[in-house]
């Protein structure tokens, strides 16, 4: 027999060993997996969760504009006391104005203001919902596509006309069954007329800027009927021509808006150009949170789990003395005996991994009811792998405590 076919033999042997100490104790077994099992589950569900909300964000994010400015009298997600912005001047209707007859590198410009409202349709009703109000040039600000319908004209908004576009989340709510555009909805006590309604393409995790959450009205509705234009500030967005000149655009921006304020060259700004980066890193901080939290769990659920199987494998070297001292004494070899107990465990995590992705991928579908969640093949053969890895360094010490038995006082064991 040659060396190579010796050896398949061995592991064989080993292997069909390693079978039946597990079937022998069914019960023993089941309970060693289990720490593998929450382990694996824990793992992936995080991870098909984790992917599902950034696939989810991006998205969100793209329907938005990567390439677009906002100015505001805010700054996203800034140190600087809250105070000093507060006591900035509002940002104008005429500033707005004054801006976009002098801006020459945007692709468009379109001036926004919100108001929450509660919408109703009949008795279908949406409560506190985001009003955004803009004039027709906003769509130009973004990359939106429409499910049904158009967004207001140049003429509605211009005559601030009582139409509006519905975010996908609003339009099933109060249209559960379609045909959304050409009825009449409430926008607090003022009816307006549907238009449009969007595609689904906001993020949760935008919250209430998500565009799934939104209805979109002419600027003009929004002082007419809700809030005061001469208390009430503004936010510019502003679309560069190409990413490439997003911060050509931005540095004109800040030139024109400086000019429009009437600063000299020694006073600070007293507006804010925001940029996607700064959402986009407040988001990275708290997925990486989330991400070094589930981490740390899902390592210390396997680490139980395999110190679990450690002693398990250890109580059954033990049980076993004897029959490790009898396969010695008629020949086996060192290497089947670390095997044997290797396999063993390997084979104990892997089937404990195995149901556990399946577990993972059967609850994913049940998360994704409120958190969007995307499987991937790479959770597939993380599992299997930390399994597997898993299985061998828990067995190596019990195994290798098994192959360096003497087989005669082995056999003496009592």
């Amino acid at each position: 027999m040659s060396k190579l076919a010796f050896l398949s033999y061995e592991l064989k042997e080993s292997f069909m060993i390693a079978l039946r100490a597990i079937r022998a104790n069914k019960i023993r077994s089941a309970l060693t997996m289990l720490g593998i099992f929450i382990g694996i589950t824990v793992v992936v569900l995080m991870t098909t969760a984790i992917k599902g909300i950034d696939n989810s964000f991006q998205k969100g994010i793209s329907s938005l504009g990567s390439d677009v400015l906002y100015i505001s009298k805010w700054q996203w997600f800034s140190n600087t006391d809250w105070w000093k912005m507060r006591n900035r001047r509002q940002i104008t209707m005429e500033e707005f104005q004054k801006y976009k007859e002098m801006a020459k590198l945007p692709l468009a410009v379109a001036p926004t203001t919100a108001t929450n409202q509660n919408i109703k349709y009949k008795t279908n009703v949406v409560n506190s919902v985001f009003v955004t109000g803009s004039d027709a040039d906003y769509v130009k600000t973004t990359n939106f596509t429409f499910d049904q319908g158009r967004f207001f004209t140049d003429i509605e908004s211009n005559g601030a006309r009582n139409v509006a576009v519905l975010g996908s989340a609003v339009s099933k709510t109060l249209f559960p069954h379609g045909n959304a555009v050409g009825n009449d909805i409430k926008i607090g006590a003022v009816s307006y007329r549907v238009v449009g309604v969007l595609t689904e393409q906001g993020s949760f995790m935008l919250g209430s800027f998500n565009p799934d959450n939104q209805v979109y009205v002419p600027i003009g509705t929004i002082f007419k009927y809700f809030l005061d234009e001469r208390h009430q500030s503004i936010t510019i967005n502003v679309r560069a021509a190409s990413p490439a000149l997003l911060e050509d655009t931005k540095e004109e921006a800040d030139g024109i808006f400086r000019k429009v304020r009437g600063l000299s060259f020694n006073q600070p700004d007293d507006f804010s150009i925001n940029q996607q980066e700064a959402l986009i890193e407040q988001y990275n901080k708290v997925v990486g949170v989330i991400q070094i939290a589930g981490l740390f769990i899902t390592g210390l659920s396997l680490f139980v789990g395999a110190i679990g199987i450690m002693n398990i494998m250890f109580v059954s070297v033990r049980e076993r003395t004897k029959e490790i001292g009898l396969r010695k004494a008629i020949g086996a070899r060192k290497s089947a005996i670390l095997a044997q107990f290797l396999l063993e465990s390997s084979i104990i995590c892997l089937v404990g991994g195995i149901i556990g992705l399946i577990a993972a991928i059967l609850l994913s579908f049940l998360v994704n009811q409120f958190i969007p969640t995307s499987v991937q093949y790479s959770a597939v053969v993380l599992a299997i792998v930390v399994s597997l890895i898993t299985g061998l360094v828990s067995g190596f010490a019990p195994a290798y405590t098994a192959a360096k038995m003497d087989p005669v006082e082995a056999l003496r064991f009592e």
